[in-house]
């Protein structure tokens, strides 16, 4: 099965995004849609041993608002997972 991020809630600049079937040490990176410019200042590493859980994602003060959604790479760098376009105003 592939791994899948589910929901995105965004509430005072923290993203929460819920995913299912990511392993430890998974990478997710927020994503500028129109460039497709990857923040590094906003990655995250899955660091929970269970494949389902919750991640917590600050937005920097310097990320203007647009469309995002979120990139997840599994240990060995690979694409493993991709969340719906969300709004960060």
């Amino acid at each position: 099965m592939k791994p899948i991020i589910s929901s995105i809630e965004i509430e005072n600049r923290v993203i929460v995004a819920k995913y299912q079937r990511l392993m430890v040490g998974a990478k997710v990176v927020l994503v500028e849609k129109a460039s497709g410019r990857q923040l590094s200042e906003t990655v995250t590493r899955v660091a929970s041993p269970v494949p389902v859980g919750a991640l917590r994602i600050r937005v920097p003060d310097a990320i203007e608002p647009g469309t995002y959604f979120l990139r997840a790479f599994n240990g060995h760098g690979e694409d493993a997972a991709q969340s719906a376009d969300f709004e960060i105003g």
